[in-house]
């Protein structure tokens, strides 16, 4: 390589000489040559053309000829192990390779022989360089007076260079001599050799030399000239400057031809006009302003991807320059009424780019937004008044002569040669629609309104723009070929749907424009003629209707805009009637479901009309608040008529016959099956609140709608445009109750849910190509089961749905476990990862620690729910499987008593054995924490094989400060004789309740509290008015129910509670037998109001299938006197307010409609919980949030909450607060308090979101610090805003559902 051929040098040098023309400008401008030779080194990573140069392909091509064959050796030896040791700073194969290679023997020679090369290229190109220095000289001092002297190659430059095929260097006099040459007044040929010179010049060269104002002038004349040639070499000129020039020169370049067109305009304004022919494109006059709004165009669509790099003031000189040409003549063209008036650049514009497109570039980054709409307001503002114009003349043109538009299938990529007045005048309507539209998506475009136009006596407001957009979609003509011109994407309907739903999507743009009554009405109007029974004049009654249909689900599906439908808004249908927007869109819909509107039914069955009306009732329904609104319309079984007509008219469809043509019958089915889904799935949204979900099984659907679901589920397809979430809310909604939990059991998505688990748990994914083991989970529940977790515990958080499940199911314990065998149930799971009892299910596990904390993981989550821990132990004796397992999990069995494993699944075990047998508050019992704590001594709680619990799990009973006799609240009630004979004693008895509980409520003991309720029930139950259901006449005595069995579920809760009440000292030794027959008493009442039902659930065989928390909680509160709490128990069961604090007393009862009885839905779910989530969106709208984004419902938590009255929830105190303050103040308080338990944890929900385990949180967690009397002012302001509508519907359980 060191000996080259004079051939091979010669090349070396061109190659060489190419790179150093490439970096000509950066070696120059660099201030020193250390300076320059840092420029050189960093090359590679400051040029994006680097490996490009020729020169670099070179030393590439030497590079592999020498190393390849090594770099290949070398890779091979280290990717076998051959003497591999990677060190801490080797860490790959590419770095080990790499360290060999350039330590090897052919690099080093290599190395040598290109330096030894490349000396003897550069010795001979400097000497070259310097022959050639002197020649040029010389030749310059000969040629210096000659025409063409004035051209001169750069100094690094050679004659076989292809750098100089695109470039000429041009000194700065040579430019003066062009610019002469330019003038309008030489002679055409020196105009056209002085333009070509200059076209193949460096842009920068030209616009920075001191005669650029000469050749602007010049360039500007050349545009104009009449010889086309002249004006096309100017516009490539410019095209090549916008292309490859910094934003300070080509900004120079924009300005000119800006000021060109402004200045042409102005002079040819006469004879630019579209005439009686239209507008002839193809004549060299209008051929050539187009290329030239062109080029404009297209830099003004390029311009914002970079202008935010350089000065504001070259970005503001553009946007004005634009601006000023755009509303030159406007004024004057505002004011005109001539029908054959000359175009304005805006037309030529609106010609090139019809949907504004530069103008929605300009408008999106903040930087160029401002200066836009400050240039607007202070001096341009003419282009908006334009616009706004012809958006009104356009309006006012289609209502006076119909039929008239351009059609906009005419308006494409087909060749066309001219364009008539009308055409344009469309295409300027569309720009202007367009432009406008974005303006309004800003704030301070929104602020230019109003705006005074001609002819208009008013300003036009934002209100007035967007009813005027409204009324062109009502007023568009019929299209001329098919309906199928309305969806094309610049037909006026179109375009006017595009801006109104951009407008709705946002907030604070539909708050604006769109949420105002009289914009209402205008989309209303349709309707409401339809609804008196009139025609409407709409050209295409079912494509308008539905794009109206479109933009009311738009609004209802916001907060603001739900509001407005709901409760604001009064439009007349009869005289002397005023309803809301929400009342006429059901009525219209109910109308249009069953076939009510004649006028409408001209064109064929409707189908989408109705499911767009449907969807935006769908809006409304699927809030709580809409769908108290709704609820008396009845939609709900109006939508499953319509779906039980569909289906059975597919069941009667035809057999098809081979060869047979069908095309019409076959589409017909189509049809139906479309239908059938759309009716289907509207049904389905009914489950996204408690009491929709009562509606839903009320129709019969529920199985069909959630088998619907989970096909949509599966594919993972979109709930709907308007809807923000998936279908994670309302799978939970549907399993807080038995129905909901049977139809998802039946659908397959229970077993779908188990199946995925396993397949995470212990499969792994078949789709994933393993290339490495699984690492060790290092969380208990890794971060791939996390959502499957969460799934299931959304699944079995009720325990209707538990019991529906598993009740009265046994585990299957087989002697043995095929590993290919995956559970289908949550039976399964139970057995396989939860109740290990033998060691054919651990060894079926691949993963068992993995899996098996899992299971306890989910173990703990579900006996939170007392009852569920109460089904569990009573069906499984968990409790006994976990001790034995802890007993087995000992160092040494063999010698006495062994220590005691610390592992996590002891740890795991140990904390739910504690959970499982302490009952408590916050501040009544302590549970161990599943991690180990740093220093010696790791996990400091003992565990334990067997019962009792050790001491330290017992906190000490909280000090109750002694009663003194003379409060007032025992003075009051010390002195109540005869309570139920006065009148006005329970007023009374509410405002010293009050009192003593803001003031001091901790007097308010058991003793207190058991006389409180004794005498506000027994004044209630005797005042007629209070009492809601009627008192049932029970007789019998203590011998006869005795005899009476209960369940084992039941004897053990009797267990907890007895274990509860002694830790307070509230109950003697003999206080079993007696909770054992008060339980008893009570069942035997209830069973004599319980009716006769058959249902395939579970819960509703037989007795109520839960604990009574309630009548356990009483017993307490009276200290174990058990014919003092079934004398209260019986008066209270007349109250209303009996129904929803205690659970088992409309247990499939003789009060309700027999429908509502056989649903399994109790009140406190459909009633109670559907409450809490209407006001907790209302009053804490942070946490309805919190629980929508995680998946889980507040009627979930509440419901278990206030099924087992708030143990191991709240303090003994605090349930007895809770029971006293809604005996006392009213059943509508059981909301309020746990709208005031969710508002006090609100810190806590928000956290637990963020790390999404806000069920587990909720479930598992007491509410510490919560206190009843700290929030009683609270709950009695939610009292006076809601009580009216909570009470009315709480009384209306007994009624038959709409």
């Amino acid at each position: 390589m060191s000996q080259l051929s004079h051939e091979d040098e010669a090349e070396l040098q061109a190659l060489l000489r190419n790179l150093l023309h490439s970096v000509k400008d950066r070696i120059s401008a660099a201030p020193s040559v250390e300076c320059a030779e840092e420029i050189l080194l960093h090359l590679e990573e400051t040029d994006e053309h680097f490996h490009n140069y020729e020169f670099i392909r070179y030393l590439q091509h030497c590079v592999e000829s020498a190393l390849g064959p090594v770099v290949e050796a070398e890779t091979e030896r280290c990717a076998s192990g051959e003497g591999l040791a990677l060190g801490s700073g080797q860490e790959t194969l590419v770095h080990a390779v790499t360290q060999r290679i350039r330590k090897s023997n052919e690099y080093k020679q290599m190395i040598q022989s290109l330096k030894n090369t490349m000396m003897v290229t550069v010795e001979s190109l400097i000497n070259k360089f310097e022959e050639d220095q002197l020649k040029k000289q010389e030749m310059h001092r000969k040629s210096q007076h000659e025409q063409l002297s004035s051209l001169y190659t750069d100094n690094c430059s050679d004659s076989d260079s292809s750098f100089n095929q695109s470039y000429t260097f041009i000194k700065q006099e040579q430019l003066q001599v062009i610019a002469d040459k330019l003038d309008p007044s030489q002679p055409k040929e020196v105009r056209w050799d002085a333009l070509q010179t200059l076209c193949c010049a460096p842009p920068s060269d030209v616009l920075s030399c001191e005669s650029w104002s000469a050749l602007r002038r010049s360039l500007c004349s050349a545009l104009a000239d009449a010889d086309p040639a002249f004006s096309d070499k100017v516009l490539r000129f410019y095209a090549k400057t916008f292309s490859s020039s910094p934003l300070n020169i080509s900004r120079e370049i924009y300005t000119s031809l800006a000021k060109h067109l402004e200045s042409g305009f102005l002079s040819q304004r006469a004879s630019i006009s579209p005439g009686a022919a239209g507008l002839d494109i193809h004549s060299p006059e209008v051929a050539r302003l187009l290329k030239k709004m062109r080029l404009l165009n297209e830099f003004q669509k390029e311009v914002p991807s970079f202008w935010i790099r350089h000065p504001e003031k070259y970005m503001e000189e553009i946007i004005e320059h634009t601006l000023s040409l755009l509303s030159l003549n406007l004024e004057q063209s505002v004011k005109s009424t001539s029908s054959d008036k000359a175009l304005e650049p805006i037309y030529f514009l609106s010609l090139l780019d019809i949907r504004a497109t530069w103008f929605k570039k300009w408008m999106h980054g903040y930087y160029s937004r401002t200066v836009v709409l400050r240039l607007l307001e202070n001096k341009y503002k003419s282009l908006i008044v334009a616009s706004l114009q012809q958006c009104i003349h356009y309006f006012e043109s289609t209502e006076s002569v119909p039929g008239e538009t351009p059609s906009c299938t005419q308006i494409g990529p087909t060749q066309r040669t001219s364009y008539s007045a009308k055409e344009l005048q469309y295409f300027y309507f569309v720009h202007s629609l367009c432009l406008l539209g974005r303006l309004l998506m800003y704030t301070h475009g929104r602020r230019l309104f109003p705006i005074k136009v001609k002819r208009r006596k008013d300003a036009v407001t934002l209100t007035d723009l967007i009813i005027i957009l409204i009324r062109i979609m009502y007023s568009q003509p019929k299209p001329f070929y098919s309906d199928a011109s309305h969806a094309d994407p610049l037909s006026p309907t179109s375009l006017v749907m595009e801006e109104l739903r951009a407008l709705c999507d946002w907030k604070e743009c539909a708050t604006e424009c769109v949420y105002k009554a009289p914009v209402i009405e205008c989309l209303l109007s349709p309707i409401i003629a339809l609804l008196k029974g009139k025609r409407v004049s709409l050209p295409s009654p079912e494509t308008t209707l539905t794009h109206i249909a479109d933009v009311l689900a738009r609004i209802a599906s916001t907060e603001r805009g739900l509001s407005l439908f709901l409760y604001e808004g009064n439009f007349m249908i009869t005289e002397g009637e005023s309803i809301s927007a929400a009342h006429m869109i059901v009525q219209f819909t109910k109308k249009l479901l069953g076939n009510q509107l004649p006028a409408l039914y001209e064109s064929g069955l409707l189908f989408s009309l109705k499911g767009a009306f449907i969807f935006v009732c769908r809006q409304m329904y699927n809030t709580c608040e809409g769908l108290q609104v709704l609820k008396p319309y009845g939609l709900h079984t109006c939508i499953a008529d319509a779906w039980k007509k569909t289906s059975s008219q597919s069941e009667r469809v035809p057999t098809p016959v081979p060869g047979a043509t069908s095309s019409a019958a076959t589409q017909d089915l189509q049809n139906n099956t479309v239908w059938e889904e759309t009716l289907l799935d509207n049904l389905l949204h009914f489950a996204a609140t408690p009491q929709g979900l009562l509606l839903l099984q009320q129709t019969g659907a529920i199985n069909d709608c959630v088998t619907y679901m989970f096909s949509r589920f599966t594919k993972k397809l979109q709930v709907s445009c308007c809807e923000k979430f998936g279908y994670g809310v309302m799978v939970t909604q549907v399993a807080a109750t038995a129905p909901g939990v049977v139809a998802l059991q039946s659908s397959g998505f229970i077993q779908a849910t188990v199946l995925e688990l396993w397949s995470v748990l212990e499969c792994g994914r078949d789709d994933v190509r393993m290339i490495h083991p699984r690492s060790t989970p290092m969380d208990p529940i890794d971060r791939s089961c996390q959502k499957t977790f969460l799934a299931l515990v959304n699944l079995l958080s009720s325990y209707h749905a538990v019991y529906e499940l598993l009740g009265k199911q046994g585990i299957p314990n087989k002697p043995e476990y095929p590993l290919r065998e995956m559970p289908t149930s949550i039976i399964d799971i139970l057995d396989r990862i939860i109740i290990i009892n033998s060691d054919a299910k651990i060894h079926s596990l691949f993963n068992f620690e993995q899996s098996h904390t899992f299971g306890l993981r989910l173990l703990c989550v579900m006996c939170c729910n007392l009852d569920t821990l109460l089904l569990l132990e009573s069906q499984y004796r968990v409790s006994e499987i976990l001790l034995q397992s802890q007993k087995d999990n000992v160092s040494d069995a063999s010698v006495g008593q062994g220590k005691f494993i610390i592992d996590g699944l002891s740890v795991e075990r140990n904390h739910i054995l504690v959970r499982m047998n302490l009952i408590g508050g916050p501040s009544e019992r302590f549970l161990p924490p599943r991690a180990l704590q740093k220093g010696s001594d790791l996990y400091p709680w003992p565990m334990f094989s067997s019962y009792p619990l050790p001491k330290c799990y017992l906190l000490d009973v909280p000090k109750m400060p002694p009663c003194t006799q003379d409060t007032e609240i025992n003075t009051f009630l010390t002195f109540s004789k005869n309570p139920e004979k006065q009148a006005s004693w329970m007023e009374t008895c509410r405002k010293q309740f009050c009192k003593a509980m803001t003031t001091r409520s901790m007097i308010m003991t058991s003793s207190v509290l058991a006389d409180l309720l004794e005498k506000a029930v027994m004044n209630l139950s005797a005042n007629t008015s209070e009492c809601f259901f009627s008192l049932t006449e029970y007789k019998a005595v203590d011998s006869s129910v005795k005899n009476h069995n209960l369940s084992s579920l039941q004897h053990l809760g009797i267990k907890m509670t007895i274990r509860y009440g002694k830790y307070f000292n509230l109950l003697k030794d003999e206080s079993e037998q007696d909770l054992c027959l008060l339980l008893k008493h009570c069942q035997k009442f209830l069973l004599q109001q319980q009716a006769k039902i058959k249902s395939p659930l579970r819960c509703l065989q037989g007795a109520y299938p839960g604990y009574d928390w309630f009548a356990s909680s009483v017993f307490l509160i009276m200290s174990g006197e058990q014919e003092r709490a079934l004398t209260f128990l019986l008066r209270f069961s007349t109250l209303l307010v009996s129904a929803f604090l205690w659970p088992p007393r409309l247990h499939v009862s003789i009060h309700h409609p027999v429908e509502v009885a056989a649903s399994g839905i109790h009140p406190m779910y459909s009633c109670t919980a559907h409450y809490v989530e209407m006001l907790l969106k209302a009053e804490v709208p942070l946490v309805f949030s919190a629980f929508r984004m995680s998946g889980f419902t507040p009627s979930q938590i509440c419901q278990q909450w206030l099924g087992q009255c708030f143990w191991n929830y709240l303090d003994w105190p605090e349930i007895c607060h809770y029971i006293c303050a809604c005996i006392v103040m009213g059943p509508d308080y059981q909301v309020y308090v746990c709208i005031a338990a969710l508002k006090h944890l609100q810190q806590d929900i928000l956290q637990h979101t963020q790390t999404q385990d806000l069920q587990v949180f909720l479930k598992e967690e007491p509410i510490h610090g919560f206190q009843v009397s700290n929030y009683l002012e609270y709950m009695e302001g939610l009292e006076r805003r809601y009580r009216a509508v909570l009470l009315t519907d709480m009384r209306n359980i007994k009624l038959k559902l709409s």
